[in-house]
């Protein structure tokens, strides 16, 4: 059974997973599993295609960053699936597609996997180096705050007597921003 997974890192790219799904299609997934949550939070999604795959099945994914964060990841996601007997193909390497059940797709994967965490590395290291000019520049001011932005929410909520773990699912704050805004309106 060819089985797809599909993932973006946030819900704003809802057309880059769209697009994910298109392809997967287009390739004869017949199961798809699809999430957008970012490579380095838990990812349900993925473990579900994970505990899914069968002898003989072959996971579908578009691309390598997709699937894994770095090549170390990439390595152990590859030895899980080969210990099922379950092949991994990646539609887009480069123009081609590359299918880890033959010994020349292994080792194009690991060479393209390290080439991918170059890439993102290189890629975060410029991104610091442009958060550190804009900020000596007065022009970088950070994440805008979002448990801020909800304290009168907070404290309005408490008021009425409900509890901070229900006022943190309520507003979508982590539990320890809804004590710290209630911690600070008491002083």
């Amino acid at each position: 059974m060819l089985v797809g997974y599909a993932r973006t890192s946030t819900v704003e790219q809802e057309a880059g997973l769209l697009a994910q799904q298109r392809d997967l299609s287009a390739a004869g997934v017949e199961k798809l599993f699809s999430e957008q949550v970012s490579s380095v939070s838990h990812r349900k999604e993925l473990e579900a295609s994970l505990d899914f795959l069968r002898d003989g099945d072959t996971l579908i994914v578009t691309k390598i960053d997709r699937l894994a964060r770095s090549t170390s990841h990439l390595l152990s996601i590859v030895d899980q699936l080969e210990a099922k007997k379950v092949g991994l193909r990646i539609l887009d390497f480069g123009g081609s597609a590359v299918d880890t059940k033959s010994p020349t797709g292994r080792l194009m994967l690991t060479m393209f996997a390290a080439m991918a965490q170059f890439e993102r590395e290189m890629m975060l290291e410029r991104q610091r180096e442009g958060i550190s000019k804009a900020k000596r520049e007065g022009k970088y001011k950070g994440r805008k705050p979002t448990a801020r932005a909800k304290a009168e929410d907070v404290k309005k909520l408490r008021r009425e007597g409900v509890g901070p773990s229900e006022i943190a699912r309520r507003l979508s704050l982590g539990r320890a921003s809804v004590y710290r805004l209630l911690s600070e309106s008491t002083q």
